[in-house]
Formats: structure tokens, sequence, C-alpha cells
């Protein structure tokens, strides 16, 4: 008997046994425990059946509590739901190391794949929540089934001069020149702006249509321990400005893209930088929350899209 047939006969017998040490862990519906590999404990929800779908959310620094308490009834009956908390937000833990870069977010949604024993997930993200998710479809194709983008922002410049100009309309300011002065650069610019709208509550119209929106929102939200300290600070990392549109053209994966009309947070026209190949369009009349605004019009446009999921 040669050298060659005994290798081959041993690792034939071998097969079966190592089919049966390593079999797949069901996904299963609940509070998980996950921790990541520098130790930071990160919340988490599973619920739902069909396909695995991960979703990351808004702010930066929110959290999943108000997209599961809203979008939750549209999504779980077509997704398994991964409703997670970033680290420094929500009930995850802030890190000791106040490590919140672009790189550390993306490898905590790999090792969460990786905990839960996902082998390919859809990728659902809301808001600033799109600048992560698209990194980590970039990095990640071989696992990402499909990408959803609901109201995302993929480069924060372009979504600042927009909330800027849409804003505007909505304060008392008469002399707008200063904001929109494209000779000044935008961190002069988005300061001033910033000042007006928190003073004259600007960011409830550039996110609403309707103030029974607002307060669903509002009440969803107050679970939220907001002693999350990612949103202090993501703007400060230079890494979150990049424009995210670059690395569309590299996703392969069927992506939908959610946008809203009148969503003057992110910017109605946003969506047009996108270069995804796959790419599929649902435009909304709504503000920066669509599951909220037009739920039917949003379940609908998930269900389309599933359908078509290999």
């Amino acid at each position: 008997m040669s050298l060659l047939f005994r290798f081959r006969l041993l690792l034939f017998c071998l097969l079966p046994a190592l089919a049966v040490a390593s079999p797949r862990v069901p996904l299963i519906n609940g509070t998980p425990t996950l921790v990541t590999s520098d130790g930071v404990q990160l919340f988490a929800s599973i619920s739902g059946q069909g396909v695995p779908c991960v979703f990351v959310h808004g702010g930066p620094g929110a959290w999943s509590g108000m997209p599961q308490a809203l979008a939750g009834p549209a999504l779980e009956d077509k997704f398994q739901m991964i409703w997670y908390d970033q680290r420094g937000s929500g009930r995850s833990q802030n890190d000791p190391r106040h490590n919140y870069s672009l790189e550390r977010m993306v490898q905590d949604l790999e090792e969460i794949r990786l905990q839960l024993g996902v082998e390919q997930w859809v990728v659902m993200a809301h808001s600033f929540g799109g600048t992560i998710a698209t990194a980590y479809a970039a990095k990640y194709p071989q696992h990402v089934r499909g990408l959803v983008l609901v109201e995302c922002t993929l480069y924060l410049t372009d979504s600042m001069r927009s909330m800027i100009q849409d804003g505007l309309p909505f304060t008392t300011v008469t002399d707008r020149a200063p904001y929109l002065d494209e000779t000044k650069p935008l961190s002069e610019r988005w300061p001033l702006a910033l000042e007006i709208f928190n003073a004259q509550n600007t960011w409830r119209k550039l996110q609403y249509q309707t103030d029974a929106g607002f307060q669903k929102v509002e009440a969803a939200d107050q679970g939220n321990p907001r002693t999350g300290e990612f949103g202090s600070y993501a703007f400060s990392l230079p890494e979150y400005h990049q424009d995210f549109t670059l690395l569309t053209p590299r996703v392969a994966a069927p992506v939908l893209v959610i946008t809203g009309a009148k969503d003057y947070c992110i910017g109605p026209n946003h969506y047009k930088l996108f270069r995804f190949p796959k790419q599929q369009v649902a435009q909304m009349q709504t503000g920066h929350v669509p599951f909220v605004e037009e739920p039917v019009a949003f379940q609908q446009a998930i269900a389309n899209w599933v359908k078509k999921l290999k």
C-alpha cells in the first residue's frame, strides 16, 4: 500500500469525524453575551425568523432599542434580526481605552458574526451607521449577503452642507450669507449653523414630517441609558469624515437604498452619490425615520427586495 494511498484513506476516514466535531451552531433568539477581543461587552438582542440580519444603528452613539421597537414588526417576519449597541453606545460598555476608531467598529461587527456562528448575513444600517456598514461590506464581502441602507449618510461633509442649506429656511435667520459662503471652510460655517439649529429647535423639522412621528421616536428612546461616550468622540475622528461613497463600487452584494424625499438631515439627494453595482432605490415621502412615517411602504420595500435575494 503506497504512502499516498494511506494518506487519502486516513483523510477519508477523518472527514466524517471532523464534520461532526464542528457542527453549525443555530442562531438562537435571546440576549447573548458578546465580549470583543479587547474586552468590551456589547449588548445584543436577537429576534425574528428568516435570513440573519444585523442592524447597525445611527447616532453616532445612539442605540438599537428605538429601531427594534419601531421597525422590528416590519422586519422580524423576514429576518432573524441581530440588534446590537455599538461600543460606547446604549447598553454596551464604554471602552476604557476610548478606542472608537472605524477599524475597531468594523472589527466588532466581524467578531459578533463569528461569536454567533453566522456564515453570511444581511447588514442593515440607519443614518450614521451607514459608514460602519459600508466599510464592513467592503472589507468582508464574502460574509455580506446583502446591504440595506435606511436614510444613511456615506459622506458627512455632503450631509452637513445639505443640512445647512435645507435647515436655514426653518429658522428665523435673515442673512444666510455667512452660512452658505462656500469660500469659507465648512469647519467655520457648521458651528454657526449648529448654534442656531440648537437655539431654534430646528432638528425636529429637519428629521420629521409630523409631531406624531417625533413623539413616537422620543417614546421609544426613553430606555436609552445615554451613558455612552462614542458620540462625543466620533466627530473628532477624521476617519468618519471620509467619503465612503468611494467604496460603493466595490460592494458587489445586492443593496437596497431607502431614502426620504424630505429627509433634510441626510439630504434628499445624498443617495445619488452612491454607485453600488447592484443598487435598488426605494424613495419615500418621509423624513429621517421612514419606518415610523411610512411603515407600510417601508415594509413593502423590504419585502420586495428580500424576494430577490438568492
